[in-house]
């Protein structure tokens, strides 16, 4: 039996496990990436493990969510970062160089190499060929110190592509009609492999635009094969020597397969609240506007702004809405403008914003009350605009800016008709990407060569290992599809203060009440509880940190996201997963008392265990966990487990 191009790559790193399905694995890592608002603690961590070299091919610290620095908390982190990645040997990409993902596809992404990053739109390069997985900034510590990163084997799903995008279709388009199919659940534990005749129709910065969405699916990764678009792609960049073909065999099984036919798609958009809210553009016409934005990791770059120039060419956008252009990088800024675009632009009564990620998780360009807001971006959740009852729709940068043109949601093909002289834009690539170089420090000649510590660079607190006895009150009971943003806000005034634990835990779950923080304080130990898919969204392990560090000890949830229960284990919660039915009796109140011996049922691989409820009712929970994630958690965390090994001497921190 064939492979899959999933399996090659995987097989090619495996290190420990088979390669079937639910099975755990643990693969060598060629290159990491990590950003500022994950970077500080990973940097931290790595320096608690006491590791002093970077072991992978090649490590990139990147400064791209919060580089508008409001005061010096913003300012020293950017430096500690700086001095990190000189002190242990990384690449440090200055703030305002641009979002990771566009900078890594720019300069590092490979075809054939694996990516493990701190940031959850890590799969990014996935539309060149490289397997990239997005995790908690522990495991890329690991990872960066030689250590294998394990993660069950997944499902492998070939999504087929037939025929070509037709005039105003896009590839945003691709992945919209992939959420509205499967939901942002219809990814979980699953790798996406993108095959078919259409694939050749598509270039690599629409492909990357795919695989970047596939997050909002919860998948673990997503994937092209590389072919002459590949090839093409990486000479434009000036690294054609890194070139590899990679194509799955033509016998190859893959565990589920669903088809998508190009030409059959038109424009999308989701509506609030959500990333599969997704309905066709025609169907929500006439809906005011407020403010557009063009950028962010899914649609900044160079190829998605150049055909808003185009519709915008000798016009004006209405004069109550706002246009805000956001590049995911400083090279596709310096381009555009080598070549009159932004000009262009900005007589068109455009804002232009520096390269960051910015806005996309509520830092600037908030948008007012009572607003519609249309946006390129990936994730529309409520409230991450930084204004709660926020009405945020996803779409293409086409459909955003005819929004612009028009004042109110229109469809494009219907823009065009009305103006008789506007033309689909189509794709273009430029003949070369190319832009100062200077934004990007090198290991080889470092700024710094020890770690600056300002006052705001915590400590990371450790966990004690797990005890038999686990008890406590059920401190909140939450809804289905809670984020990473509803445990920590990424608004600038909360992650600011992201290096700082005691004091960001403050913030822990502000979002859906207000009092937590303080109750969870003040509580003896306790427990969350939510419905299905807990912890969605961004990898920042914060929202696992925080609450342990407020005395937390387990959430019992219908489902976990997988970064997010990873996550947990990494810091030493206890993950249990329970029934609708259980979850509907739970109040917030009750008190919860996990009756077995807890740290030895832990250990020893028990999968159920008794809940008991308020001492007059009782539920099955269950753990799914491998014997090395139990190890983990019954060790009070993986900084906890892997510092307990290096003292041991049963093993170097790099070795778990």
């Amino acid at each position: 039996m064939g492979q899959t191009l999933t399996e090659k790559i995987l097989d090619d790193h495996l290190v420990e496990g088979e390669l079937e399905t639910g099975e755990e694995i643990g693969i060598e890592i060629d290159q990491v990436l990590t950003q500022d608002t994950t970077g500080t603690l990973v940097w931290l961590q790595f320096e608690a493990l006491g590791l002093d070299e970077v072991q992978t091919e090649l490590a990139a610290q990147y400064c791209d969510h919060q580089t508008y620095q409001f005061d010096f908390k913003n300012t020293d982190d950017h430096r500690f970062l700086r001095s990190a990645a000189g002190t242990f040997g990384a690449y440090f990409s200055r703030p305002g160089n641009g979002i990771c993902h566009n900078v890594h596809k720019e300069n590092f992404a490979a075809p054939g190499k694996t990516l493990l990053g701190s940031d959850s739109h890590t799969p990014t390069p996935g539309g060149l060929g490289q397997l990239a997985i997005g995790s908690g900034g522990l495991d890329v510590a690991v990872a960066m110190g030689g250590g294998a990163y394990y993660i069950e084997m997944p499902e492998v799903v070939n999504v087929r592509l037939e025929g070509e995008l037709p005039e105003w279709a896009t590839a945003k388009d691709v992945i919209l009609e992939m959420l509205r199919r499967l939901s942002v659940k219809g990814g979980v534990s699953k790798i996406f492999e993108y095959t078919g005749p259409g694939v050749e129709s598509l270039s690599v910065p629409e492909r990357t635009t795919i695989t970047n969405m596939g997050t909002e699916l919860g998948a673990t990764s997503s994937i092209f094969p590389t072919d002459e678009k590949t090839e093409d792609y990486l000479a434009r960049q000036g690294r054609e020597d890194e070139y590899v073909e990679l194509q799955p065999d033509e016998d190859a099984e893959y565990d589920d397969q669903l088809t998508i036919d190009l030409s059959d798609l038109e424009p999308l958009i989701a509506e609030p609240s959500m990333p599969d809210n997704v309905v066709p553009v025609s169907e929500v016409e006439g809906v005011d506007v407020d403010q557009v934005m063009i950028g962010s990791c899914t649609n900044g770059g160079y190829e998605d702004i150049l055909p808003a120039a185009k519709m915008l060419e000798d016009r004006s956008i209405q004069p109550d809405t706002e246009m805000i252009v956001a590049p995911g990088s400083k090279k596709a800024s310096e381009m555009l403008a080598r070549e009159g675009w932004t000009a262009e632009m900005m007589a068109a009564g455009v804002n232009y914003s520096e390269a960051t990620c910015g806005a996309c998780i509520g830092i600037g360009h908030v948008p007012g009350s009572d607003s519609v807001s249309l946006r390129t971006f990936n994730r529309n959740f409520e409230g991450r605009s930084g204004i709660e009852d926020d009405n945020v729709y996803l779409c293409s940068p086409e459909v955003a800016t005819a929004a612009a043109i028009k004042g109110e949601i229109v469809d494009p093909r219907n823009l065009a008709e009305e103006l008789d002289d506007l033309e689909a834009p189509g794709f273009e690539l430029p003949d070369q990407y190319e832009g100062a170089e200077n934004d990007i420090i090198t290991p080889d000649d470092p700024v710094d060569d020890d770690l600056v510590k300002g006052p705001n660079i915590g400590d990371v607190p450790l966990k004690d290992e797990l005890d038999a006895d686990l008890e406590g009150e059920a401190l909140l009971k939450m809804e289905d599809n809670i984020t990473t943003d509803h445990i920590i806000p990424a608004t600038q005034d909360i992650l600011m203060y992201r290096s700082n634990i005691p004091k960001l835990s403050e913030f822990t779950l502000s979002r859906v009440d207000d009092t937590f923080a303080q109750r969870a304080l003040d509580s003896d130990g306790g427990f969350l509880v939510a419905g299905e898919n807990y912890g969605q969204g961004s990898s920042r392990e914060h929202a696992a940190l925080c609450p342990m560090y407020l005395g937390i000890e387990g959430v019992l949830a219908q489902s976990f996201a997988r970064i997010h229960k990873a996550n947990l284990f990494n810091f030493g919660l206890l993950p249990l997963e329970i029934d609708e039915a259980d979850y509907e009796n739970i109040e917030q109140g009750d008190d919860i008392e996990v009756v077995d011996d807890v740290a030895e049922a832990v250990r020893s691989g028990q999968e159920e265990f008794t809940v008991r409820v308020n001492d007059d009712w009782e539920l099955t929970a269950t753990l799914d966990a491998s014997e090395r994630e139990r190890e983990i958690l019954a060790d009070g965390g993986k900084l906890s487990h892997t510092k307990k090994q290096a003292d041991s001497g049963s093993g170097a921190p790099a070795d778990d």
